[in-house]
C-alpha cells in the first residue's frame, strides 16, 4: 500500500503537471481579456462664459471654445422596465427607480440593500462611486428658493428624485467606495463617497466611524439607489503606455496626457492650452469633461495623488479642470481633486484639512481673484484656488 500511495500521488503530481501546461497553452491561444465600458456624455449641451452668461456655440477661434458642450459624446439611453427597475441601455447595468428617501447610515445602507427585491430581483448592492456618477446629467440647477425651477443632476425622466425641502442641497447618495487615503476633517473621520444629485459634487461623507475605526462620529446618512449587474467592469482601466507622453485606456477607448505640465491656469486658458496642444502629433486633444476626467481616479489607491501612478505622473495635491460649466453657479467649472480636497471648519478658521477626500468633484471660479468669492460661512469653507492643473485628453 506504501508503494501505491507514493506511485498514486506522482500520478496526480504528473496530471497536475500537464493540465497546468495545458491551461498555459490553452490561454495563450485565447484573444485577450478586454475591459470595456461605456462612458457616456455628461448632457451639457449649452454654452457659458466666465461670469457664468450663456452664450453662442463658440468657434475655433473664441476662447470660450472646447468646453463641454462642443463635444457630443454617446447619448445616454435609458429602458424603464416597468416594474420599478431602469436599465442604461449603455452600460447594462439595473438601477432602482424609486428609492425610500431615507437617510441611512453607510454600514446599514449595505443592509438595506440586501435586503430588496425589486422587478423580481434580489441581487442588488452597493453602486461604486464611478458607477453612481455614470448617471449623471451636468444639466442639472438648483434653485434653493424656487424647488419647481430646479432640475437633479439627474434623468428625471427616468429615475425618481424628491428634494428634502428642509435642506435643498441634501441630495446625497452613498456610494460603495470608501475613503481609504487617510482621515477626513478636523475630526479624523472615517468617510465614504457619494453624489449628490441635488447640487452636481461628488464628496466622501461621513460613516459614524473615526479613521482608527472606533465610533462616536454624527453621521446624518444618505440616501440609496440600489444596482445590479456584473461588477468590476465599469470604472475599471486597462492602461497601456504609448511611450510617446500618452496613455490609451483601452477600457474606454480614451487616450491621455501622461503627465500635466506642472503648471496651473485659469479656466479659459485651459481650454486654449487643449486647443494648441500637440502632444505626440496628435491636434485634436481637449479638456476632458468632468466623466471621462473622473474615470481615471483611482479610488482604491492608498496614496496620493490619486491616480495610477504606474501609468500617469501628477503633480500632488493637484486639482485639473474638467471642461463643464458647474450648473448651480455658472460662473464657475468643475475639477476633479487628485490630491487632497481641502476645506476648513468655517471662513473664520485658519488650518484647511483634506476634507472632501481626494476623487472629490467640486468646482472653482472660472477667474479672477480669490478674494473676490470668499464668503461668511459657519460651515466648512472650501479652499479655493481658480488656477488648476491641466491634463488633456482625446478620442483614440
Amino acid at each position: 500500500m506504501k508503494i501505491f500511495k507514493i506511485n498514486l500521488l506522482s500520478f496526480f503530481a504528473i496530471v497536475t503537471i500537464v493540465s497546468c501546461k495545458y491551461a498555459e497553452k490553452k490561454k495563450e491561444s485565447l484573444p485577450e481579456n478586454k475591459i470595456h465600458f461605456v462612458l457616456t456624455d455628461t448632457g451639457q449641451d449649452k454654452f457659458y462664459d466666465n461670469e457664468g452668461n450663456q452664450i453662442d456655440k463658440p468657434s475655433l477661434a473664441d476662447e470660450f471654445y472646447g468646453q463641454d458642450a462642443q463635444f457630443t459624446g454617446v447619448q445616454s439611453s435609458y429602458t424603464d422596465n416597468g416594474d420599478g427597475t431602469i436599465t442604461d441601455n449603455n452600460t447594462g447595468l439595473m438601477w432602482q427607480k424609486t428609492p425610500d428617501f431615507k437617510h441611512h447610515n453607510f454600514y446599514n445602507a449595505f443592509d438595506y440593500v440586501d435586503s430588496l427585491e425589486i422587478g423580481g430581483y434580489t441581487d442588488w448592492r452597493m453602486p461604486t462611486i464611478k458607477e453612481l456618477y455614470s448617471l449623471l446629467n451636468s444639466n442639472g440647477e438648483l434653485y434653493p428658493q424656487d424647488l419647481e425651477k430646479s432640475q437633479s443632476y439627474l434623468n428625471t425622466d427616468y429615475f425618481d428624485f424628491e428634494y428634502d425641502k428642509r435642506m435643498p442641497y441634501a441630495g446625497q447618495y452613498w456610494s460603495s467606495t470608501k475613503y481609504v487615503k487617510g482621515p477626513l476633517q478636523n475630526i479624523q473621520m472615517e468617510g465614504a463617497f457619494g453624489f449628490n444629485f441635488a447640487d452636481g459634487h461628488i464628496k466622501a461623507y461621513e460613516t459614524g466611524l473615526y479613521f482608527d475605526g472606533t465610533e462616536g462620529v454624527h453621521d446624518p446618512g444618505n440616501n440609496v439607489r440600489a444596482v445590479r449587474g456584473t461588477e468590476n467592469v465599469y470604472g475599471v482601466n486597462d492602461f497601456v503606455d504609448n511611450n510617446n507622453g500618452t496613455v490609451t485606456d483601452k477600457a474606454t477607448g480614451l487616450m491621455w496626457q501622461k503627465a500635466d505640465d506642472g503648471n496651473t491656469y485659469d479656466w479659459t486658458e485651459a481650454l486654449q492650452v487643449a486647443k494648441n496642444s500637440k502632444i505626440a502629433g496628435y491636434e485634436d486633444w481637449r479638456l476632458p469633461n468632468t466623466k471621462e476626467l473622473q474615470s481615471i481616479v483611482d479610488y482604491d489607491k492608498e496614496t496620493f495623488p490619486a491616480i495610477d501612478e504606474n501609468f500617469f505622473e501628477c503633480t500632488e495635491d493637484s486639482w485639473f479642470w474638467s471642461s463643464t460649466t458647474q450648473g448651480d453657479f455658472k460662473y464657475t467649472a468643475c475639477y476633479i481633486a487628485f490630491g487632497k480636497a481641502y476645506s476648513k471648519d468655517n471662513s473664520s478658521a485658519i488650518e484647511y484639512y483634506d476634507w472632501h477626500g481626494a476623487g472629490a468633484q467640486r468646482s472653482d471660479p472660472k477667474e479672477g481673484n480669490i478674494e473676490n468669492y470668499l464668503m461668511e460661512s459657519v460651515n466648512a469653507a472650501d479652499s479655493l484656488r481658480i488656477k488648476n492643473y491641466v491634463r488633456l485628453v482625446r478620442n483614440k
